[in-house]
């Protein structure tokens, strides 16, 4: 059941990844590939567990024999085990998570045919890791809300927190970002170091400056867009003035 589930998620969130624009020239999308795990112990249970029902669903009682309620104990046992070493292998086989491994393709939406090809976006520039990262939470984030690209405002709630928000993204990677979450008409709560806050700012209606000068005593100011503005203006005169 739950592998089941797990196509159909990784499906759905393909259909939303197709609608996203990955690299605007080029006219890509971005496809998630799910693959059986290579790993021995999630294979050989998987295997014992097919042997286990294999020609046991049928009328004929008597075909579940001797030997298949050995291999069902077998299984049963070792789950049962209280040794670190199965309690470990009992975790990890019985959590289908596992039983995949995900990648990315980028492909040409034109004839669908492969661009690149991103496993765990090792080797990849960090701009390249971010606008993957920020490609596939936009479609996640589609998938959990229900949402469709470019419909119109509807009263669904789409309210999203990110913490140390684009940090070290990239400019680029960081506006690519906020164009995604603006046509899902996502509202968001961006947790955010200032050195970006010149590309955010053009996004958002409202301010929470926290500052903490002594180290003991937070402060919050909070700051429409047009009062951000006159402050800005200000302490840019200030400095200007002092050099």
């Amino acid at each position: 059941k739950h592998e089941i589930e797990i196509k159909q998620k990784i499906k759905l969130i393909n259909q939303h990844l197709h609608e996203i624009v990955y690299n605007a020239s080029q006219d890509t999308f971005i496809t998630i590939l799910i693959d059986a795990s290579s790993n021995k112990d999630i294979r050989q249970f998987r295997e014992d567990l097919r042997a286990c029902y294999r020609q046991s669903l049928s009328s004929n009682a008597e075909l579940y024999t001797e030997e298949k309620y050995e291999q069902v104990k077998r299984i049963l046992d070792r789950f049962a085990s209280m040794e670190n070493s199965n309690k470990e292998w009992t975790s990890t086989v019985t959590d289908v998570r596992n039983w995949y491994e995900f990648n990315a393709s980028e492909r040409f939406r034109a004839d669908n045919s492969e661009k690149e090809f991103y496993e765990g976006s090792g080797g990849k520039s960090g701009g390249q890791k971010e606008k993957l990262a920020y490609t596939i939470l936009a479609s996640a984030l589609a998938y959990q809300f229900g949402l469709q690209f470019g419909e119109s405002k509807s009263r669904s709630f789409r309210f999203v927190v990110i913490d140390e928000a684009f940090g070290r993204g990239s400019d680029e990677s960081t506006r690519y970002g906020m164009e995604l979450f603006k046509k899902l008409n996502l509202q968001l709560l961006i947790v955010t170091p200032l050195q970006k806050i010149h590309v955010i700012e053009s996004h958002v209606n409202s301010f929470h400056f926290v500052s903490n000068r002594e180290g003991n005593n937070s402060q919050v100011s909070n700051l429409t867009k047009e009062e951000y503005e006159s402050e800005k203006l200000k302490h840019n005169l200030v400095y200007l003035q002092k050099n």
